[in-house]
Formats: structure tokens, sequence, C-alpha cells
């Protein structure tokens, strides 16, 4: 039951790489099929009434005219009826019918004189205006001449050109309608995707009811995210500035212990101060800082540098794409970069970076030569406060597990996403940061 259901969509299945993907062009196909459609069914009408039906009529009409002619031989009935009647040597016969290649009537006229006329030797068509009829007879070649209309319509090709010209207008008047509608369609998904990418733009719901509604949900929706983003922001950063008081004063009683009693409470004190800072990190997240068309290559060079300088083991393995520019957030992206790096060397020896910059996407890779995330746990890897044990942090310290959220939290923010695998080169974790240009 289900097969006979979808077995008349399974035969056009074919013909979906050939179709449009775009709104515009999938509409301007529904507008320009039917019109076709109709244009030919309209073409194979007048084709058989006007062509054939019409030609016949009077291709008829005129050879019982040619026999009257025939019979009398009297040139005053033979010019009264538009006639021109003479013979002819045999030697001015056509060697073969004349009808010119787009003459479609002609054809008619061609079989029913052949059908209708007996004695018929020859037909010549050599324009619009004039027919000439051979007849073979005991008295002679005799040739009848008389005027294209008497057997067909006059100029039947501009009624073709009359349906297609109000077709091209039809249409031309359809695709600007077309895309009157549409254009409301296409500012809301231009601003769902600058959302998407965390850039704000200007928009206010037009167009036709629907697309009204769906814009006006799109916009209560974009505040209620902002809305959330911004509370959670405040509550995070409340929190963390708020612990730090008494961070501050257990710091200051620690200094006055004597050190080996104070050194476990120190430590564990800038632990509680690292996990702050997590918090505060994973709070900005990908709101850090606003889009400007930066040089990736240039950025990521000069996180590398800076994190050389600051003794961590990353070196800039390659990069590719050079002076390209895409709509970045300098601030986010720079930190979601340090926490691949920082993660990279804290579960290994060494980090390296790579950097691929093409018309289509940015991709920025960390690899390190770690123990690696299995398949099965990289999802959870990406939720906040995850930490996956035991493998990947035994003997490494510890964190909060934020730092592959705010990576994923940016490159979304960016219209992009963070992809997991295993390194081929170092055979620990890889990281990839990837973004539509």
């Amino acid at each position: 039951m289900i097969l006979r259901r979808l077995k008349p969509y399974l035969i056009f299945r074919w013909l979906k790489p050939y179709l449009p993907r775009g709104l515009y062009g999938r509409s301007a196909l529904g507008v320009l099929v039917p019109v076709v459609a109709l244009l030919l069914v309209a073409s194979i009408v007048i084709v058989q009434r006007h062509f054939e039906g019409v030609t016949e009529q009077l291709t008829r009409g005129m050879a019982r005219e040619i026999d009257l002619v025939r019979s009398t031989e009297d040139p005053a009935i033979a010019a009264a009826l538009g006639i021109s009647m003479s013979y002819v040597a045999e030697d001015a016969l056509p060697p073969d019918n004349l009808r010119r290649w787009y003459d479609f009537s002609g054809i008619v006229v061609l079989r029913e004189m052949r059908d209708l006329i007996p004695g018929f030797a020859r037909l010549a068509l050599p324009d619009d205006q004039s027919v000439h009829v051979y007849i073979d007879d005991d008295s002679g070649l005799m040739k009848l001449s008389f005027a294209r209309r008497y057997v067909s319509a006059r100029r039947p090709y501009l009624l073709f050109v009359n349906i297609m010209g109000v077709g091209v207008l039809m249409t031309a008047i359809s695709f600007v309608y077309m895309r009157n509608q549409l254009r409301p369609i296409t500012r809301l998904a231009e601003a769902a995707e600058a959302f998407g990418r965390g850039r704000h733009v200007d928009y206010r719901p037009k167009g036709a009811r629907e697309v009204r509604a769906a814009g006006a949900a799109f916009i209560d929706m974009r505040a209620r995210i902002e809305r959330q983003i911004e509370q959670r922001t405040l509550m995070l950063s409340g929190v963390s500035h708020d612990m730090r008081t008494p961070l501050t004063r257990l710091r200051l009683s620690l200094a006055m212990l004597d050190e080996d009693e104070a050194e476990p409470m120190r430590r564990d004190v800038e632990d509680m101060e690292r996990l702050l800072d997590g918090f505060l990190d994973f709070a900005h997240g990908a709101q850090e800082g606003t889009a400007e068309p930066l040089d990736p290559v240039a950025l990521v060079r000069q996180v590398v540098a800076d994190m050389q300088r600051a003794r961590i083991p990353v070196v800039l393995h390659a990069a590719s794409g050079e002076d390209g520019q895409v709509s970045l957030r300098r601030l986010a992206m720079r930190r979601a970069l340090e926490n691949l790096i920082n993660n990279a060397v804290r579960y290994g020896t060494r980090a390296e970076v790579s950097v691929t910059l093409t018309d289509a996407a940015l991709r920025i890779r960390v690899e390190d030569d770690g123990p690696g995330i299995a398949p099965e746990d990289r999802g959870e890897a990406v939720k906040p406060f995850t930490r996956l044990e035991p493998a990947r942090n035994q003997n490494r310290g510890t964190g909060v597990g934020l730092g592959l959220s705010i990576v994923i939290d940016v490159a979304r923010a960016h219209g992009g996403t963070l992809r997991l695998a295993q390194s081929d080169r170092l055979g620990g974790l890889c990281a990839d940061i990837v973004i539509a240009a």
C-alpha cells in the first residue's frame, strides 16, 4: 500500500538534480510550465482546426470551381472565379511539387488537390500570394493560377505570433508579481541567516498574511533568544563577580598561615578561580565583540604566536587562503581557538593548527597527540559542564567542562559548526571549526 502511494513520486525522482534549488527558481518554473503547456495545447488545437479543417474546406470548394472551369473552358467564368487558365508546354512542368518547408497548410492543399482533381500533375506554392495547379488532360498541360487566400487562411502565422506575444507578456507580468511576493520571504531568510551568524539586522514583516505571520513569529523568537542570552550572561557574570570577593578574602587569610599548611587550600582557591573564569568565558560566549570583516589566516597566526610566547607547545602547520576576509567576531573567535589549543596541550604534548579559506568555507583545525575522544562520546563532549572520564582526564588536571561548548557556541553564532574526529597525522583529537564564507 505504501509503495503504491509513493510510486508516482519515485517516477520523478530522476528530475530532482535538474530542478532549481531556490524558491524563486521553483516559483518561476511553476509559472512557466503551465504557460508553456497551455501554449502547446492551444497550438495543437489551432493546427488541427485552423490549418487543417479550414484549409480542407477551402481547398474542396476550390477543387469544385476548378472542375467547373475545366468543363466549360470559358475564360469569363474563370475570370469571375478569380482563376487564370492557360495551356503550357510539357517542359514548363515543375520536376516536383513546390512548397516552402514551413508552409504547413500547403501540405493539406497538396493532399486535397491530389485526391479531388482528376489528372492532377503538380502543385506549386512559391509564396503566400499565389497557387499554381498543373493538370494533364486530353487537351494538353493546363496551368491554373489563383490567389492563395482561396485555399488557406491569410497569414496564419500571425495567430501564433499573437499567442506567443500574449504568453510572453503574461509571463513577464507573472514574474514581476511573483518577485514582489517572494521579496518579503527573501528578506525574512536573510534576517534569519544573519541572526544565526550573530548579527542583528533590521527587519519589518511585509508581504502576504502568512509571510507577515512568519516574520512576526521570527521577531518574537529573536527577542526571546536575545533576552535569554542576556539573562544568562548577567546571571553568570553576577555569580562569578560576587564569588570573587570571598575568594580574595580567603587568599589574604591563607597568606597569613604557614606555607605548608596553606598550600593545599591555596590550590583549592586557584581551582575555584579557574572555574569562575570558565563561567565568565561561557557567559560571554559567542556574543563577545562585534562581527567585522577579518583576515582569518592573520588572526590564527597572531593567536598561535601569542600562545608560543606563553611557552605553549603549538605550531601553525598549514595556512592557505591569504588575503581573504570573512565576517567574524575577533574576540569570540580568538577565545574559541585558544580553548581548542589549551585542550590540545592539556591532554597531549603538542598542538598543531591549520587554517584553510576557500570561496565556500573557512576551516580552522586543531590537532593533538593525546588520547582523543571516542566517537560515541563526541556528542557529549560538546555539552556544557561535561567532563569525560577516565582516559581523557586521567592525570591531566581538571576543568569545568565548558571549553568545547564555548567553541561550538562561537561556531554556531558564525553560522558554522564544530566537528570532532581522530587526527590522522598525530593520532589524537582533530577539532575543526567550519564556517561558511
